[in-house]
């Protein structure tokens, strides 16, 4: 499998996995929570890795990468079966992103200024 893909690619493969694999798209709603589902799961990495939060003996197996990319996977699901293209939409977003931005963030004095 290559290892470089664009987004149309992984659209495309995911949509020949479900189509050999998975029987059928689970419907709209589904898909939708289990997308807030894995970014929940997400979110208790994150706040456990970087939060004051310590890992649970049941958290310690679960793996930032591989949940980011079960939130991929959901959310291609959800794009291939309402009919939305992630190039097209990227792309719009991010010239929508630019023509807004372009300036704000360079001049927010608590971007400039923050100390990592």
């Amino acid at each position: 499998m290559d290892n470089n893909l664009t987004l149309s690619e992984i659209q495309s493969t995911v949509d020949s996995w479900i189509k050999t694999y998975g029987v059928r798209y689970f419907n709209e709603l589904t898909n939708m929570v289990l997308l807030t589902e894995e970014v929940g799961e997400l979110a208790r990495i994150v706040a456990r890795t970087y939060g004051e939060q310590s890992f649970k003996e049941s958290d310690k197996d679960k793996n930032m990468a591989d949940e980011m990319a079960d939130i991929l996977w959901v959310l291609v699901c959800l794009a291939n079966q309402t009919g939305v293209n992630l190039t097209e939409a990227f792309n719009r977003n991010l010239q929508k992103k630019t023509n807004r931005d372009s300036q704000r963030h360079l001049n927010n004095d608590k971007l400039r200024n923050l100390e990592l």
